[in-house]
């Protein structure tokens, strides 16, 4: 069988690298793919794929090619979810793009935590470089080892906010959170199904009005950052 795309580009991207070499190449290589909500898909492919075909992608797909390419490093990852909202204030957006955001539902974010050592740290590869004018929280050096910045503003949960009636008053969580050390609002899965599963139902709640809005939203938005990128 000849290798998949995504194993040619992980054997390209870490060749004569040790293994904190390669997770730095593979981070810088995902990082820099173009963010856009707006890419062709087919069933015949994998996100993973799709992402390297279209040399552009979105949070999600660029975090499964991540996970994968740092599980063939044998670093255990799971998939963090966000739940965030686009009207960011800190983000550039031109006076139409904001009033868009503005009116949109709650967006589920992607990255990942990936166990180093004794630690669980978050790495982002999110926002290309270029966007960082826009006001973008890029991860422009990442040391492999040191937790990156999170792409998005995560909402606070109304769970981890009340609080337990212990002797320490420490928020709700089980054992395998606490050993994540997860932000608050965040949603860890170990799987890609459980994650492509969570998101499905977080999505399918949305009105057909919201729906349209946040189709809208991701092809202005993508063709803003196009913009963004072509700017002095």
């Amino acid at each position: 069988m000849a290798p998949s795309l995504v194993h040619e580009k992980f054997l390209e991207w870490t060749r004569g690298l040790d293994t904190r070499e390669s997770m730095i190449s593979i981070f810088s290589h995902i990082r820099d793919i173009p963010y856009s909500l707006v890419v062709p898909t087919s069933s015949s492919t994998t996100p993973q794929e799709q992402l390297l075909m279209a040399r552009k992608g979105s949070c999600g797909a660029k975090h499964y090619l991540l996970a994968e390419m740092f599980r063939n490093l044998n670093l255990p990852v799971v998939y963090a979810t966000f739940p965030f909202l686009w009207n960011d204030p800190d983000l550039h957006y031109p006076p139409e793009l904001r009033k868009l955001a503005a009116t949109l539902p709650v967006a589920h974010h992607l990255a990942c935590r990936v166990q180093i050592g004794c630690h669980w740290i978050l790495v982002d590869a999110t926002w290309d470089l270029p966007l960082a004018k826009a006001g973008f929280p890029v991860n422009g050096h990442w040391d492999g080892y040191s937790e990156t910045k999170c792409a998005v503003k995560p909402l606070k949960s109304p769970v981890r906010t009340a609080f337990c009636r212990t002797a320490t008053n420490e928020p709700c969580r089980g054992k395998d959170e606490a050993a994540l050390k997860p932000l608050d609002g965040e949603k860890n899965h170990w799987n890609e199904e459980d994650r492509s599963r969570y998101y499905s139902e977080k999505v399918s709640l949305r009105s057909s009005d919201e729906a349209e809005r946040t189709r809208l939203f991701s092809r202005e938005f993508s063709s803003w950052l196009e913009t963004v990128r072509m700017s002095a």
